[in-house]
């Protein structure tokens, strides 16, 4: 059969852990936080177009989103701060794609980067699909964080940012965004990882 044909066709990735994930149908097992955090920190958002001397990593914007959200909702359960911290893991797979990418990619992005979330999920003891009030909580603090990456970061002034990335009632104020090094994200992501899960169970 050629090399080309689809039924021989490679759809895993070999991670620096020596995991092999299968992209179209991850396995928990397969799945460790070592390859996650290193693959977020090396993955910049708005495609690097931020300033600073490093790029603005998913790693540091994961951190960022669940800053938010223990800001304003402190009273959740641990577990639900540790999927916030884990929003964006499918990216350390399939990168970052700016929004209107994402739309005009359309279904078969959403399905593979859902089959990767579910997987990350029960990975780390959480349910494979959040409850609705949470997942909505989570999605609010993200756009927290893009409306204020936009305007520190990104270049967009607070009227442009309005119209495409309105900020929500309650964004904070004074978080400092100053991009780190790709070994500094990775480390603040672990470190918030291990006081949300550690390596010895799951969140309570």
């Amino acid at each position: 059969m050629p090399a080309s044909s689809h039924s021989s066709a490679r759809a895993w990735q070999r991670m620096l852990s020596g995991r092999r994930l299968d992209i179209l149908s991850p396995s928990p097992l397969d799945i460790e936080i070592d390859d996650i955090a290193h693959g977020l920190a090396r993955v910049a958002r708005w495609n690097g177009q931020t300033s600073g001397k490093y790029g603005f990593s998913v790693a540091q914007h994961s951190v960022l989103v669940e800053q938010i959200l223990s800001l304003n909702a402190p009273q959740l359960a641990q577990k639900w701060y540790l999927a916030c911290l884990l929003h964006d893991a499918p990216e350390y797979v399939i990168g970052d794609m700016i929004t209107p990418f994402k739309a005009a990619i359309g279904t078969p992005y959403k399905k593979i980067e859902s089959l990767l979330q579910e997987a990350v999920h029960i990975r780390f003891g959480l349910p494979a699909e959040l409850p609705i009030g949470i997942a909505q909580s989570i999605k609010r603090a993200d756009r927290m964080a893009a409306y204020l990456e936009a305007t520190e970061l990104a270049g967009f002034s607070d009227t442009d940012a309005g119209k495409l990335f309105p900020k929500p009632r309650g964004t904070p104020k004074g978080i400092d965004l100053t991009p780190l090094s790709p070994e500094k994200a990775t480390r603040s992501f672990l470190r918030r990882f291990d006081v949300l899960f550690g390596r010895n169970g799951p969140a309570r």
